[in-house]
C-alpha cells in the first residue's frame, strides 16, 4: 500500500466550510513526475503542477472539479474517476464540473502530451483519499469509537461494532472541522471498484442533445462579432488598407488593424503567430462581419529576414530566425534532398556502422516523405473577450489556459490576478488550441472597442494561418549479413522547420552498428505540435522500412521484430534507450495472437506496425481488400500497453477514433504551397477520410497492468500508418514512400 505525505507546504491541502448547507470542501494539490518509494512518495514543493478540489454537500452528493482542458480525450470523467475511487463515494452520488482556471492555485491546466491521466495518477488519489480520511476521523469522533474501526463503502460510513452508520453528506460538517492528515494511505490496485471499469462521458448527454457546451455556443448580451483578414501568402505582411467600402455596410461597428505580438513582445512557446499584424472588422452578426470583409481593398508586401524572440515550454529564451520568400512545395523537396546529404548532424552512434555497410551482404535503402498536414479541428478557433480597464473575461476553447493567461496580461498590461479565462468545451484541439493567438487578438480586439466581443474564425483562416505539422523527408539504410541478419542501422531525419527524430527509439538498442542523424530547414510556415508530434511521421517510416527489412532478410515480420527486442531485452546496446523492450515486445505478440496472423485469409491483404511514444506501446495489424481496384481498410486489430486502464470505454474509444484518424491522415491528407499560399484551404481541396472509408471493425485489445497509467491520447495514431503502407503492398506489389499514400492531393516529391 502507497503512503502519500499531504503536508507540503503553502500549497498543500485547504479546508473551508461550503457556505451552504453545512457542506464540506476540500481543495487538494496536484504534483507530477514524482517517482514514489516502494512505501512512502515525498512531494516536493517545486514540483507542484495542478490543483482540484470537491464538494460533499449535506444530501451527499459529491462535486468533484475536472482541473485540465476536455478537448474529446474524455479527462472530464476520467479524472474525477481518480478521485472518486479513493473517496469511495458511489458514482451516482458524484456531479463533475469543470475547474475554472485559477494560477493561484492550480499550476498545470494543460491539455498535452497525452500527460492529464498519468501526471494525476497519485495525487488525485490523494485528494480522494484524504478526504476520506477526514470523513473517517469525524465519524470517529462523533462516535467516540477509534478510526480504524471505521469503514466506508458507496458514500456511507460504518461502525460494525456498534451498527452505527451515517452518509458522507450527514459527516460533512464535522470533517470541515478536522485537521488535514499528514499521511495518507491509497487503496491496491486490486482493490479498485471505479478505476478500471467503464464510466460513461459525463457530458455525453448534453452534447448529443446540442446544449451550450462549446466555444461557438458562447453569448453575452451587447456581444459583437470580430472577424479577422491576414496576409494570403506566408512570408507577406500588410502595407495598405482601404476600408471606405466596408465600413459603411450594414452592421459594421469598426474597421482597423492590430499588431497582436508587438515586435519588443516576449513570446512564450504557445504564442506561434506568422501573421501578427492584422485588419479586424466588428460588426452585430457574424453574416455582416464576412460580406464587410470581402469589401476591403488590401495590399501586401513581403518581409524582410527577422528573428523572434520565443521562450520555450522549459522557460529558455531562444531566437527563431524566420527567413523571407515565398515558399513553394517543390523548392521544400529538392531542399530536404540537400539538407539530408550536406548538414546532417550526428545524434547518435554505436559502433562501427560505416565500416559495417561496406562489407554487408546487402543494403537496402529507402526515401520517405510527408507534407505539412493542418489540424482542421471540428470547431474553428474563436474565443470570446471583454475587456474593461481594469480586468479581462474570456471565454472559449484552449488547451493551454494557464500559459494564455500570461500572454493576456502581458499584452494588455493587466496584472495577472486580473486575467479571467474560463474553460469550454472544445471541439477537437490535438495541438492546434495549444498555441493561443486567436485568444489573444479577442483581447485586444474588446480592449480597442471597449465592447463584448466573440472572435470567429472561417475554417479557411483557420488552414491559411498556419500552426501545421511539418513537412518531414528520413533516409532509411540497414545493412544484412550473409546470414540475413541485421547489423547496422542508419536513419537520417529532417524536416521544414523541424525534424521528427527520436534516437533513442527502436531499433535502437538492438543494432550493434547504428547511426541517427538528424536536420533541418528554416521556414517562415508557423508550425506546432501535431497529434503524437513527430511520431505522427517517423513511426510510419521506420516500421514501413522494417517490413521492407524483414522481407529482404526472407523472415516473417512480427518475427523480425520480436528477435530485434529480444536482443534489446538480454543484451542491449548502449543505456539510452527509451523504451522497454520487454512491454514493446508483449503488444506485438498479443495483436499476433489477436489477429490470428499467419492465418490464410483468402484476398484479405495484412500489415502489421508498432511503435512507443508517450510512455506507451501500441501494436496494430490491418486487415484490407481491394473493392473496384481500389483498396479499403476492413479490420484494425490493435494491441494497447497504457499501463492500468482507468475507463475502458473512454480508452476504447481513444484508440478508435486515433486509428481512424492515423489512417484517413496517412491516406488522403496533405497541404501544399504555390509562393507562400497554401493550395488548400478548405474540404473541396484538403481531403479527410469520410465515413464510408473508416475500418468496418477495430478490435481493441489492452495488456493486463499494474503499470502506473501512461499516454494513450497520441500513441495509437503513429503506428496505425506503417501498418497499413505495408498492407498497401500486400495488396498491390507497390512500396509507399510518400504521403498522402493513395497520391490524392499533391505530395511532396
Amino acid at each position: 500500500m502507497t503512503v502519500l505525505k499531504t503536508s507540503i507546504g503553502r500549497r498543500s491541502f485547504l479546508k473551508t466550510t461550503a457556505l451552504a448547507g453545512g457542506g464540506f470542501m476540500l481543495s487538494f494539490s496536484w504534483l507530477a513526475g514524482c517517482k514514489p518509494t516502494p512505501e512512502t512518495l515525498e512531494l516536493p514543493k517545486e514540483w507542484f503542477e495542478l490543483n482540484g478540489y470537491l464538494k460533499i454537500g449535506e444530501n451527499g452528493l459529491v462535486t468533484i472539479m475536472s482541473p485540465n482542458p476536455e478537448i474529446g480525450q474524455n479527462v472530464k470523467t476520467s479524472m474525477p474517476m481518480l478521485v472518486a475511487e479513493e473517496l469511495d463515494v458511489d458514482w451516482k452520488n458524484v456531479i463533475v464540473e469543470q475547474a475554472p482556471l485559477n494560477t493561484t492555485v492550480f499550476t498545470r491546466q494543460l491539455a498535452g502530451g497525452s500527460q492529464s491521466i498519468s501526471q494525476g495518477w497519485k495525487s488525485l488519489r490523494m485528494a480522494g483519499a484524504t478526504a476520506r480520511k477526514m470523513l473517517r476521523e469525524a465519524a470517529a469522533k462523533t462516535w467516540q469509537v477509534p478510526v480504524d474501526e471505521i469503514t466506508t463503502e458507496a458514500s456511507m460510513l460504518y461502525h460494525k461494532a456498534s451498527g452505527k452508520s451515517a452518509s458522507y453528506g450527514e459527516m460533512a460538517s464535522a470533517a470541515a472541522g478536522i485537521e488535514v492528515p499528514r499521511e495518507v494511505e491509497l487503496k491496491n490496485n486490486s482493490d479498485f471498484k471505479i478505476i478500471g471499469t467503464s464510466r460513461n462521458n459525463v457530458d455525453g448527454k448534453k452534447i448529443v442533445t446540442g446544449q451550450p457546451l462549446f466555444g461557438l455556443d458562447y453569448r453575452k448580451e451587447g456581444m459583437l462579432i470580430a472577424m479577422i483578414a491576414h496576409p494570403p501568402a506566408f512570408g507577406m505582411r500588410l502595407k495598405s488598407v482601404d476600408d471606405s467600402q466596408a465600413r459603411n455596410m450594414p452592421g459594421i461597428k469598426d474597421v482597423f488593424t492590430i499588431k497582436t505580438y508587438p515586435e519588443d513582445y516576449a513570446q512564450q512557446w504557445c504564442d506561434v503567430d506568422s501573421f501578427p499584424e492584422l485588419v479586424v472588422v466588428v460588426g452585430n452578426t457574424t453574416w455582416q462581419v464576412m460580406n464587410a470583409r470581402k469589401a476591403l481593398k488590401l495590399e501586401w508586401e513581403q518581409f524582410q529576414d527577422h528573428e523572434i524572440s520565443s521562450s520555450t515550454f522549459w522557460g529558455t529564451t531562444v531566437k527563431i530566425k524566420v527567413p523571407r520568400g515565398l515558399e513553394n512545395s517543390t523548392q521544400h523537396t529538392r531542399v530536404m534532398t540537400e539538407f539530408s546529404s550536406k548538414v546532417a548532424k550526428v545524434v547518435r552512434k554505436d559502433g562501427n556502422p560505416e565500416a559495417v555497410f561496406k562489407k554487408a551482404a546487402k543494403v537496402i535503402e529507402r526515401t520517405y516523405s510527408a507534407p505539412f498536414l493542418a489540424h482542421n479541428t471540428m470547431e474553428p478557433m474563436n474565443f470570446f473577450a471583454d475587456v474593461t480597464d481594469g480586468k479581462a473575461e474570456l471565454v472559449g476553447p484552449i488547451q493551454t489556459p494557464e500559459f494564455m493567461e500570461k500572454s493576456v496580461a502581458a499584452r494588455l498590461g493587466l496584472p495577472l490576478e486580473k486575467i479571467d479565462i474560463q474553460m469550454t468545451r472544445q471541439g477537437g484541439g490535438f495541438g492546434r488550441r495549444l498555441y493561443g493567438h486567436f485568444l489573444v487578438e479577442a483581447a485586444v480586439i474588446s480592449q480597442k472597442v471597449k465592447a463584448p466581443v466573440k472572435l470567429i474564425y472561417t475554417r479557411e483562416d483557420d488552414m491559411s494561418f498556419g500552426v501545421y505539422r511539418p513537412a518531414y523527408f528520413a533516409k532509411y539504410r540497414a545493412a544484412l549479413d550473409a546470414d540475413n541478419n541485421l547489423v547496422a542501422f542508419h536513419v537520417n531525419a529532417g524536416g521544414i522547420p523541424e525534424g521528427p527524430l527520436f534516437a533513442n527509439r527502436f531499433p535502437a538498442g538492438a543494432v550493434d552498428h547504428y547511426l541517427a542523424e538528424e536536420w533541418s530547414v528554416p521556414s517562415n510556415i508557423s508550425v506546432g505540435a501535431f497529434r503524437a508530434p513527430r511520431s505522427n511521421f517517423i513511426a510510419g517510416a521506420e516500421q514501413s522500412f522494417l517490413d521492407e527489412v524483414a522481407e529482404a532478410a526472407g523472415k516473417d515480420p512480427i518475427q523480425f521484430r520480436l528477435d530485434l527486442l529480444d536482443r534489446a531485452l538480454k543484451n542491449p546496446v548502449g543505456e539510452n534507450n527509451d523504451y522497454e523492450a520487454k512491454r514493446y515486445a508483449g503488444v506485438l505478440e498479443l495483436v499476433r495472437s489477436k489477429a490470428n496472423w499467419g492465418e490464410e485469409m483468402p484476398n484479405v491483404y495484412r500489415g502489421v506496425s508498432a511503435y512507443f511514444c508517450h510512455d506507451s506501446y501500441v501494436a496494430h495489424v490491418i486487415d484490407l481488400v481491394m473493392e473496384n481496384g481500389k483498396p479499403r481498410v476492413e479490420k484494425v486489430h490493435c494491441a494497447v500497453d497504457c499501463g492500468i486502464v482507468v475507463n475502458p470505454v473512454a480508452a476504447t474509444n481513444l484508440v478508435e477514433g486515433g486509428s481512424v484518424d492515423g489512417i484517413g491522415h496517412a491516406m488522403y491528407s496533405g497541404l501544399t504551397f504555390t509562393n507562400g499560399t497554401p493550395d488548400q484551404n478548405n474540404f473541396h481541396q484538403y481531403r479527410l477520410i469520410r465515413h464510408r472509408e473508416a475500418p468496418r471493425s477495430i478490435d481493441v485489445h489492452f495488456v493486463k497492468s499494474d503499470v502506473d497509467p501512461t499516454g494513450l491520447g497520441e500513441p495509437p495514431f503513429p503506428p496505425v500508418i506503417g501498418a497499413l503502407a505495408n498492407a498497401l503492398y500486400k495488396a498491390t506489389g507497390k512500396r509507399h514512400y510518400q504521403q498522402p499514400l493513395l497520391g490524392v492531393g499533391i505530395t511532396l516529391g
